[in-house]
């Protein structure tokens, strides 16, 4: 009876934890949050070599069609028009990687105020972490 109850228990739990991780998954990224998830060394801040990594992948993950870069369709307004235009030096309409870290350090400085080349969870709920963090999310 008890195995039978454990086992029932397990599977309800599974069930429920599959229902809501796309709920998780949907939710804003918020300063805590963000410092958890991107902090690979743990210590609590972010610096530009955690952002760099996620930011490339996010980029990775964008880029569907195979041709290195990022077109407006593909950004999902994480750049506004002026965004785009300010992170595509060359004017072809498209952002490749480069230019996209590019605009993510420009990014990680500005949300950066102390220039102590960290950001924690503060920093990143500032109008400058925010737009961070749309942009690698």
């Amino acid at each position: 009876m008890t195995l039978r109850v454990s086992s029932s228990f397990a599977a309800l739990a599974l069930a429920l934890s599959c229902l809501s991780a796309p709920a998780v998954l949907a939710k804003p990224m918020s300063g805590a949050g963000a410092v958890k998830m991107i902090d690979t060394d743990n210590d609590g801040t972010i610096d530009m070599k955690e952002v760099e990594a996620i930011a490339s992948a996010t980029f990775d993950r964008l880029e569907k069609d195979a041709d290195g870069t990022l077109d407006a369709k593909e950004l999902k307004g994480r750049l506004s028009k002026a965004g785009v235009k300010q992170a595509d030096p060359d004017n072809d309409g498209t952002i490749d990687k480069k230019e996209y870290l590019a605009a993510v350090a420009e990014r990680f400085k500005a949300a950066d105020p102390d220039n102590d080349g960290t950001l924690d969870a503060k920093e990143l709920k500032s109008p400058a972490g925010k737009a961070l963090l749309a942009l690698i999310k």
